[in-house]
């Protein structure tokens, strides 16, 4: 399976949603909180190609992009085939 990184802040409400998604699949990931530690926004914003928003989701080595990135892939059955490669 692959690794999942994602990039939040805690009063997110789509970082919230994407965490739920991936915790409904079961999917152990590893939260990067940007408002704890913003020391990580930098690194968070070149992984992204400039993506400033959170979440930023990260699976394997490929950028997903935000929450509706996300459930765009669950909605065309895309995600989990990401997630298992």
């Amino acid at each position: 399976m692959n690794t999942v990184e994602i990039y939040t802040k805690g009063h997110c409400p789509y970082c919230h949603r994407a965490k739920d998604l991936l915790e409904q699949k079961g999917v152990t990931y590893t939260e990067f909180k940007v408002d704890v530690q913003p020391e990580l926004r930098p690194e968070m914003i070149t992984r992204a190609n400039g993506g400033s928003t959170v979440p930023q989701i990260f699976i394997g080595e490929q950028h997903v992009g935000g929450c509706d990135d996300l459930f765009a892939l669950e909605s065309q059955n895309k995600l989990d085939t990401l997630l298992s490669a």
